[in-house]
């Protein structure tokens, strides 16, 4: 008698469910469809928010706007929408059901959301012993003595850079200059630093400097 009663009420619950489940579906065919289009921009430069998440609530249906925030789809009278994007508040819209035709253009204003995060400490070990076990196998620095060593061998190679004969292309310049100079000059003498004050100047200054090397 008790399972046949459990039964019973099994059965009457589905068949209300039903009924309502029927009830709404008359009331959505009912509404009239519209073509609901728009464009999405931000509330203080009014620049298009691309690839904002459109929602109608209660329901699984919606769309998303494209790289220039616009966006089209099918919706019904007295349908709202839900707006949301990351670093944005999310936005509604109540669609009107008193509409005369079946388009309706939007401009959705999004508001910025600023989101505070809670402080994160990064550290590049997990645990206190992999610390331990990288500090340990670190590299130590060399002393003094290989620090001056690897200093001596740069100089030592930047004398011999000083040193190094002309290559092809330096012998190429300098020769192109010698002929740039000859044609510069042709047809009359050219200038001797020997009478020249500047070049004299120069010397002397070396001179009292102890710039001059004699070259062996």
């Amino acid at each position: 008698m008790i399972f046949r009663s459990i039964l019973q009420f099994c059965f009457l619950t589905l068949l209300a469910c039903f009924f309502v489940h029927v009830g709404k579906s008359q009331d959505s065919s009912e509404k009239e469809l519209i073509q609901f289009s728009g464009i999405i921009v931000t509330s203080d430069s009014l620049k298009p928010v691309p690839y904002v998440n459109i929602i109608i609530k209660n329901s699984f249906r919606g769309t998303i706007s494209d790289f220039f925030g616009y966006f089209s789809f099918v919706a019904q009278e007295g349908d709202t929408l839900v707006f949301s994007s990351i670093g944005f508040k999310p936005g509604r819209f109540i669609v009107p059901d008193s509409l005369s035709t079946n388009r309706y253009s939007l401009i959705q204003i999004m508001l910025t959301d600023t989101v505070f995060l809670p402080e994160t400490f990064i550290y590049p070990w997990p645990t206190k012993e992999q610390f331990r076990q990288v500090f340990l196998s670190l590299n130590i620095p060399d002393d003094d003595m290989e620090r001056a060593k690897n200093n001596l061998a740069l100089l030592e190679m930047h004398e011999r850079f000083k040193a190094q004969g002309m290559d092809a292309s330096m012998n190429f310049k300098n020769y192109m200059q010698e002929q740039t100079s000859k044609l510069y000059y042709a047809g009359q003498y050219p200038p001797n630093n020997l009478l020249n004050p500047i070049a004299w100047a120069k010397f002397i200054r070396a001179w009292q400097n102890g710039e001059l090397k004699l070259e062996k």
